[in-house]
């Protein structure tokens, strides 16, 4: 099916308008969406190097679900989508997310994290300035943000909270945090109903292999050596992915505009013991010839620039307020997407061998939709 033949599929149903839905969160996102709700979806993503259309195929020929290719820079296009499809909420993933890459290019994390968000802001005031009565009060703009906003706490800190100062110590993290003061003056200046979330580390299906769990599975499983930052002691905030895209669906729900709500899992874990334990579930799951203990992989490398020592998320107001709470414990994510990656051996060698990239300039070529 061409590009032009999956963005002319009718939308009948109320729909939302979903950002980067082509990248881990946000297709993770759109399959739950299709799976729990009756709206239609429509997909804006520009499929940079994370954004991959195989995360959806199982959905890709639903009538509910509608991929257009664009940047959220170019505010001809998103106004162009938003008039076609008059979704009645924006839901906001499109977003540079990897820290290492913004300490080598923090201008590509400037133009999308901050002028995009902007340029989406921007044209999302105007169409929902034109829309009736009550079309006006039900239309939401969900901005998903990250606790790394709040900056580093020590070990005996308290959690961040929704009133935790800001304190962004990469360029990643500052390119978010403008992203979220400009995401909160648009509803103090101009009232549009805005909606922030912030969350900690995610893991699941679909992560691109740049990232700590997915890298480590890949390496192990390999042979390789698994690199670990420093002593390992860093400590991050986990959340399987189902839990974050339900927290989401429930603040998209039932949040108040203009409130900005965290979204946790309460599974503080250092690196090192979050790689222990991938290497613990390989020996269980996976005969490797390689190795007898994947834990023998492990190699300690130099600690990067800024390096946040501990995030921790309080997560009272979505549990207090809207009735959300976690249903994944640590393990059992990890568990299932350690067997995912086993799983998908084909969707793991396009990623690495560039197949998907390959695919994505021979099917998906810059044109109008």
């Amino acid at each position: 099916m061409t590009l032009i033949e999956k963005s002319s599929k009718a939308v009948k149903k109320k729909c939302i308008l979903v950002t980067g839905g082509a990248g881990f969160i946000g297709a993770n996102f759109i399959l739950n969406w299709i799976l729990e709700r009756d709206d239609q979806v429509v997909n804006l993503d520009k499929l940079t190097y994370a954004g991959n259309l195989q995360n959806l195929e199982k959905i890709e020929a639903s009538n509910r679900y509608v991929f257009v290719k664009g940047d959220i820079c170019d505010s001809g296009a998103i106004e162009k989508y938003l008039q076609q499809y008059q979704p009645f909420a924006i839901v906001h993933f499109a977003a540079e997310s990897h820290v290492d890459r913004s300490i080598h290019s923090p201008e590509d994390f400037v133009r999308t994290n901050v002028l995009g968000t902007f340029t989406l802001l921007e044209v999302a005031r105007n169409y929902w300035l034109n829309l009736d009565a009550k079309r006006k009060t039900e239309f939401r703009f969900l901005h998903v943000s990250t606790d790394e906003v709040y900056g580093s706490l020590d070990s005996d800190a308290t959690s961040f909270t929704e009133t935790t100062a800001y304190a962004p110590n990469s360029p990643y993290a500052a390119s978010k945090a403008a992203a979220d003061h400009l995401v909160r003056s648009y509803f103090k200046t101009y009232g549009l109903p805005t909606l922030t979330t912030h969350c900690g580390n995610n893991f699941g299906s679909f992560q691109f292999p740049e990232k700590l769990i997915p890298l480590v599975i890949l390496n192990a499983q390999e042979g390789r050596q698994i690199p670990i930052y420093g002593d390992g002691s860093n400590v991050r905030d986990w959340i399987y992915v189902e839990d974050h895209c339900a927290g989401i669906r429930t603040v998209l729900e039932s949040g108040v505009p203009g409130d900005v709500y965290n979204i946790g899992a309460g599974n503080e874990r250092s690196n090192l013991e979050v790689v222990q334990t991938i290497c613990d579930i390989l020996d269980e799951c996976l005969e490797n010839a390689y190795i007898s203990k994947h834990r023998s992989l492990i190699q300690f490398i130099k600690d990067r620039p800024g390096h946040d020592q501990r995030y921790s998320i309080n997560s009272q107001k979505i549990e207090n307020e809207l009735g959300w709470r976690a249903k994944w414990n640590f393990e059992d994510g990890l568990y299932e997407t350690v067997r995912w990656y086993l799983q998908n051996q084909e969707w793991v060698n396009n990623i690495k061998n560039g197949s998907y990239l390959k695919w994505l300039e021979k099917n998906y070529t810059e044109r109008e939709v």
